[in-house]
């Protein structure tokens, strides 16, 4: 079983946010997969992908306050500055965190750990709606 499909993720606001939920509705076929491997692939140079707490959203937060203190704006060293100061950091954070990501698929479920959630951090102030690529490979 192969499957490939692009699916677009509303605009949020500037921050890390849960998207488990919203995936797995735009991908019912998962439900088929025996044993498998999804992986995920963000279109973007300024949004990352993560995988972390699924239940307390202070975590969100302190992620959101722990990298706007760690990759501050208005650096005057930055040169890369042509879209307004969040910028160059957002393609900071997106290259420190990553934009793929590789699951386990386990009768017909995502193998996610308990408290375990797939974050979209959007570094940007409007950066709006997000393309992904979602590949399914597996035994059905």
């Amino acid at each position: 079983m192969w499957l490939q499909r692009e699916i677009r993720l509303k605009a949020r606001p500037r921050g890390f946010h849960l998207i488990t939920g919203e995936l797995l509705a735009q991908l019912p076929e998962l439900r088929q997969c025996r044993i498998g491997l999804l992986h995920l692939f963000l279109q973007h140079t300024s949004a990352s992908l993560s995988i972390n707490e699924n239940a307390d959203p202070s975590v969100r937060q302190d992620f959101e306050s722990w990298f706007n203190r760690t990759v501050k704006e208005d650096e005057p060293y930055y040169r890369h500055d042509y879209e307004g100061s969040d910028d160059l950091p957002a393609h900071i954070k997106s290259s420190l965190l990553g934009v793929s990501l590789i699951l386990p698929v386990t009768a017909g479920r995502l193998n996610l750990g308990t408290w375990q959630g797939i974050y979209l951090g959007e570094h940007r102030d409007h950066g709006g709606s997000r393309t992904l690529v979602l590949t399914l490979q597996g035994d059905s």
